[in-house]
């Protein structure tokens, strides 16, 4: 009698559960299944993180088993009040596996008390941070595991950021360090950057961003909207955005620009106060977007144009003053021209122009001209920059201008007291010269030049010059006559061709070289060469002169000039030295806070001529370099050391040194102090590592002094299990 009551019990105890509520009792995002599908799996974050237009998995506990009568759905909401008719809404139900929005929802299994649910997102979802509720009848289950982070997908072909190439999707999207290419226009070198997209709290710092910007959320679908509005929050200027430019010289309540080897300090440090980071100059702005838009999966690079013009006034040409010994002189006009300048390229569809504009975009996060009321700019189709097309969003001119003005040269003369200003030539060629980026797979600079201009001097070139100007001309403004091209446009991978070399139509040439290697501490052994290429006599009036200038073309200092009268008969030529002692110049790199660079400039005037000669050309300083010794492989989670060594082989002491070095996914960011470094001593750092992170890794060292600033050295590690 006992027994049939307990088997009654039993079944009824069946019954019920068989008809109660169905209630979820847990989630599991199955993280690591899918994240490696989603190629997210390298972001430091305790939530899951996917891709837009892609199916995850979704693992869900029941009370009771799912039956097919069951009320079930997912509801996913971006922003603080999520409704359907904004699009910030998705209910997925069972009954209805496709939402009007373009999200998808089905079963994969459903045994006893679970259910794994497959969800695939919108290719055209709002990117950002969805809240997840699961509704059964009336109970609603909210997963205690926060939101679910949503990022652009360059591996969906319906998304409008799809990159057809998996080895540019590793190195653009995926590719969390790097090189930033500086210096001069012939004598560039690497500044190795960090990006660190997957480090801890960039991706919560560039959620941040989105949430701080006036975007509308459904505008977060879209790259253009924001991949703009990130070209504005990565500066300050308007929105107590992320840095603030500085180009002073003075960092004292701050970092100084050429301190940052990488971007996560600095959106770390910003996440932390929510207060503009100071202090940032064209390539950290650069560094920082590249970080931004790789985290939120678009595919971005840095860019590095040198020669670039900074045209104020819209109309192709920017103009450069000098006194008669060839010394540029400050401040006389608001154009300039900056040795290089770094902005970024993203890759998208461009759905909001014409057909033939997709592709490579230009954005720039440096503050330099307002667009619409902000520091913004861009995106700027690369196609529409090269073709002449400027009245197409966003920038065309701004961009367009940065590397095809022409450069007017005048010389300042006192006239009965008066300043008198002489147009001596005009140089069509020399802006925007070897734009480079990092090579895809390969720590080597890739010339871009022909993506951004057709050669110079083609009829190509010259057809989108006609056409820019019919967008920009001022009145008086003439599309430049046709000039044969001084050098072939350089191809992928090449070294620039040293172009210091100016030609005259009278056969005069001027050339500028240094006989020395440019060591701080030892003269600047410069030399002007003169050549002379057709017959006759001729006498000639030079004027050289030698200074010290930041990136940017601002003068710091002017060390020394020379002015000769030389006779050269037929083709012949003549050498004019100009040395620089050591105490000219030696002050100034230690009482300057940024990197600096040798200008010479060279005047010739052909005697019995009106027709005057100018040629200038930007050096470099040369340092010893920094070894970084350590092991080519390293075992997950296992100690090793690294070491970082350093000799002065420099002529002076090197005051107040410090070693930056940082390895993403096996140590932090960590500084030595050195103190003052004499000359011929050597100084040793180790750090022990313990590697985190699976792959080729790369460990960045920068050593910095009150002489020096640019010393760094990059090398990888392969960490296997």
């Amino acid at each position: 009698m006992g027994c049939r009551c307990t088997v009654s019990a039993q079944l009824l105890r069946g019954k019920q559960d068989f008809w109660s509520d169905l209630k979820v009792t847990g989630i599991d995002f199955l993280k690591s299944q899918n994240t490696l599908l989603h190629h997210t799996d390298e972001y430091n974050i305790e939530n899951l993180v996917v891709r837009r237009g892609q199916p995850f998995l979704l693992q869900l506990s029941f009370s009771r088993e799912l039956k097919a009568a069951d009320k079930l759905s997912l509801r996913f909401g971006i922003g603080e009040k999520p409704m359907k008719t904004r699009g910030t809404l998705m209910s997925l139900s069972m009954k209805q596996e496709k939402d009007l929005s373009g999200w998808q929802i089905s079963i994969v299994k459903n045994s006893g008390k679970e259910c794994l649910l497959s969800v695939t997102s919108s290719p055209r979802a709002p990117v950002g941070k969805y809240v997840l509720n699961v509704k059964t009848g009336t109970n609603i289950y909210k997963p205690p595991n926060g939101p679910i982070y949503l990022l652009f997908n360059p591996w969906c072909k319906d998304d409008v950021v799809f990159l057809d190439d998996e080895a540019q999707r590793k190195e653009y999207v995926l590719n969390d360090t790097g090189c930033i290419y500086v210096g001069s226009a012939y004598r560039i070198y690497d500044k190795p950057w960090n990006f660190g997209q997957f480090e801890e709290f960039v991706l919560d710092a560039c959620m941040y961003l989105l949430d701080n910007s006036k975007l509308k959320l459904i505008n977060r679908s879209d790259p253009v909207s924001v991949s703009r509005v990130m070209s504005a929050l990565v500066n300050a200027n308007d929105d107590r955005g992320v840095l603030m430019g500085n180009w002073s010289g003075i960092y004292n309540n701050g970092t100084s620009p050429v301190d940052w080897i990488g971007s996560v300090s600095i959106l770390q440090q910003y996440y932390k106060t929510k207060k503009p980071v100071c202090y940032g100059q064209c390539w950290v702005f650069a560094g920082v977007l590249t970080t931004v838009m790789r985290c939120l999966g678009i595919p971005s690079r840095c860019v590095s144009n040198f020669n670039s013009a900074h045209d104020t006034e819209e109309n192709l040409t920017v103009d450069i003053y000098m006194d008669e010994y060839g010394r540029i002189e400050n401040g006389i006009s608001f154009d300039s021209v900056w040795n290089f300048h770094v902005w970024n390229d993203v890759w998208m569809k461009r759905t909001d122009l014409p057909e033939g504009f997709d592709g490579w975009q230009a954005i720039d996060s440096t503050p330099q001209e307002q667009s619409g009321g902000i520091f913004q700019c861009g995106p700027c189709p690369l196609k529409a920059v090269r073709e002449g097309d400027v009245y197409l969003p966003f920038d065309g001119k701004f961009v367009y201008a940065e590397v095809n003005a022409d450069k007017v040269y005048w010389m300042v003369k006192k006239v009965n007291g008066k300043d008198k200003y002489i147009k001596l030539n005009t140089e069509t060629q020399d802006i925007g010269v070897n734009i480079s980026t990092k090579a895809v797979g390969q720590d080597k600079r890739e010339d871009i030049t022909a993506q951004y201009k057709f050669p110079e001097g083609s009829k190509e070139e010259r057809k989108a010059m006609e056409r820019a100007l019919s967008f920009i001309r001022p009145s008086g403004l003439t599309p430049r006559a046709h000039m044969p091209s001084a050098m072939p446009m350089a191809g992928a991978l090449s070294q620039p061709a040293a172009l210091c070399v100016a030609v005259s139509k009278t056969g005069v040439h001027l050339e500028i070289t240094n006989k020395e290697a440019l060591y701080p501490g030892n003269p600047l052994e410069l030399v002007i060469t003169v050549k002379t290429s057709t017959p006759g006599t001729r006498t000639i009036d030079l004027a050289g002169s030698c200074q010290l200038q930041s990136y940017t073309g601002k003068v710091e200092a002017s060390l020394g000039c020379v002015k000769e009268t030389i006779k050269l008969e037929g083709k012949s030529e003549m050498q004019v030295p100009l040395k620089i002692a050591a105490d000219a110049y030696m002050k100034t790199l230690s009482s300057v806070e940024d990197e600096v660079l040798i200008h010479i400039t060279a005047i010739a005037e052909v005697q019995g001529t009106d027709y005057k000669l100018t040629q200038d050309t930007t050096m470099r300083f040369e340092y010893p370099p920094i070894t970084i010794q350590m092991p080519e492989t390293a075992k997950l989670n296992k100690e090793f050391t690294c070491a970082f060594i350093f000799k002065n082989n420099l002529n002076v002491p090197l005051d107040n040194c410090k070693l930056l070095v940082e390895g993403l996914g096996i140590f932090k960011m960590s500084t030595f102090d050195q103190g003052d470094v004499k000359p011929g001593r050597i100084i040793k750092s180790e750090i022990t590592c313990t590697p985190t992170r699976l792959g080729e890794k790369k460990i960045i060292a920068k050593l910095i002094s009150t002489q020096i600033k640019g010393i760094s050295a990059m090398k990888a590690i392969t960490i296997t299990e």
